[in-house]
Parts: C-alpha cells; structure tokens; sequence
C-alpha cells in the first residue's frame, strides 16, 4: 500500500501501523518525488515511480497531504492520482474527491445540490460585488477557497473592515468568498465519515467564533443525533469521499448547517478525545474496497488472496 504525502509524521505513522496490524505493509513516498515516463520509445520504462516504487503495482494507493506548491505542480499531483486510478489502481480519497473538497466553492455548490443547509454564501471575483453582497448578508466570514485548519479566515462586521480586506484581496487578486456568520454559541462539530457510517464525532468549542482545535480549540467525544448523522453522511456521499471530516454548526436558532467537508481530513484530536482508532477504520475500508474491488474499475482481489479487514474497536 503506497501512502502519498508531503512527508512522513502522525497521520502516516498512525497508517502504517493500521496496516501492519492486519498484515500489509505501507510505504510513505512524497508527492515530490513523483516521475512519470512515458512514450513508445525503450529509452526509459514506462510508468509512475517514486524513490523506487512503481505506483502502478501498488495494491492501492491512500492520498494524504498535498505539499504546498506551483499550480502546475499542483495540477501535476492530481493528474498522477488520477491516471493510477485509470490504471485501475483504488485511490483514496479519490482525486475527484480531493478536488471537490479542497475547493469551498466546489464544495458549497454541491452540498447546495444535494439539498443540504448551508449558510447564504457569494463567491465573486469584483471588489464592488464582494462590497454589494457584504452589504446584503451584513455579518459574514470571509475565506480563502483553497486552505484549512481556519487559516486565512477573517470575520467582517462593520464596513471599515470590509474595505481592507476586500483591497488586500484585490492586491493579491483573490476569489471572494462571503459566507453569512452563523451564531453557534462558541461550538461546532467534526463527524468523521468512513464509508457509510460515522465512525466518531467531537464538538470543538472556544471563547470565539473559530472553535478549530489546531488553533486552540478543545474538544470533546459526542453521539451525534440520527438528524445530524444523516447530514454527515450525505455531504460525504456529496462530494464523493471514501472518508471524510464533516464540519456541522448548530446555530442558536435550531437550525443545523453542513460547512465544510474535508477530503484528506487530519483526525489526531478525533482520536484523543474519543479513543477511537480511526486510522483503522479508514485501512478496514480500503480493504474491503479492494477485496469487492474498487467501484467503477475493474480491479479487485478475491478473498483467498487477501485476508478479509477486522473489525475496528477502540484503541
């Protein structure tokens, strides 16, 4: 099993060790390390390597972070992920799915599509647009399209704040993202998707508007409502994701709107707060997909060559 990566560390370690637990080896290869040979020449053997593995033979493929880097570097990593699973090779979370989720416009679409409730959002590339619908939302949270873990967000109340964001944007020539504040009460949730369940969620909560736990947030295990699972597993199915983090906000008026779905999720405060081994259930899903073999492709691996996943139990 080949786990591409910026770089080795907990979430890979965490892997590893999953798939060493039922009898698989993983191997972390960096997304720069990346080659592909091509043509119809005998100079160079075609393929896609990295430090010495051939991607293609890989039994499946589990898609971390993506490095920071040049669009067309970007891009490069994408297309790679996207040929191994033309070759037939199962890639998790799926590069389609990669690239719904890493875009909030993307993904604030198609949530909408699936009928979803999702806060009045305008994405505009105009100065005076992104003015205009400040004025009509009033209350918003401005975002970058491309980012995670609350970096880059800024909350926008009074219209002096609003000029000076909306220049730097300018100056930078960004995206506008305008999504309308929700009142939360200082708490959200992250429902942790794998297949058709979830596996485990936590309600962060913090004195501000942002709760996220990489910035200082706490956390604690929850069981989420059947209402709420629902919405989990729908925005999953949304976007496409084997696994996902669903971020949930339960406004102070009742209502519950789906915000984010992550597709290369970090789970490390999932797995502190509620004991769950989540890196397992994500390795007992690749597995079965590959044992029924993999949806939309032909390549599959009957059980007598391939042991069937334990069950995951709390670590």
């Amino acid at each position: 099993m080949a786990i591409l990566s910026a770089r080795s560390g907990w979430h890979t370690d965490e892997l590893c060790r999953a798939l060493a637990a039922r009898g698989h080896e993983g191997r972390v290869v960096p997304y720069e390390a990346l080659t592909a040979r091509l043509g119809t020449g005998r100079a160079v053997a075609r393929g896609l390597a990295a430090e010495g593995e051939e991607l293609f033979a890989a039994t499946a493929v589990l898609a971390r972070i993506i490095p920071n880097g040049s669009l067309e570097q970007i891009i490069y990593r994408v297309d790679a992920l996207h040929w191994l699973e033309d070759r037939d090779v199962p890639v998790v979370n799926s590069p389609r799915a990669i690239e719904r989720c890493v875009d909030k416009f993307y993904t604030s679409a198609l949530l909408q599509e699936a009928g979803l409730p999702t806060p009045e959002t305008v994405v505009c590339e105009r100065p005076e647009d992104a003015a205009e619908a400040f004025r009509a939302l009033g209350d918003v949270v401005v975002k970058p399209l491309f980012g995670s873990m609350g970096l880059g967000m800024v909350r926008v109340a009074d219209p002096e704040t609003a000029f000076r964001v909306f220049r730097a944007l300018e100056a930078i020539r960004g995206v506008y993202y305008l999504q309308r504040s929700i009142e939360h009460g200082g708490r959200d949730v992250r429902a942790f998707v794998v297949g058709e369940r979830v596996v485990g969620a936590i309600e962060r909560s913090a004195p501000g508007w942002r709760t996220n736990v990489s910035r200082g947030g706490s956390a604690r295990a929850i069981t989420l409502p059947d209402e709420w699972t629902e919405l989990a597993l729908r925005a999953a199915r949304a976007v496409g994701a084997d696994y996902a983090g669903v971020d949930l906000i339960p406004a102070l008026d009742g209502t519950v709107y789906v915000i984010e779905v992550n597709g290369i999720p970090g789970w490390q405060g999932l797995q502190e707060a509620t004991g769950l081994d989540v890196a397992g259930a994500i390795v007992d899903h690749l597995l079965t997909r590959i044992v029924r073999g993999a949806p939309g492709t032909g390549r599959g691996t009957t059980p007598s060559e391939l042991e069937p996943p334990q069950s995951t139990v709390p670590r």
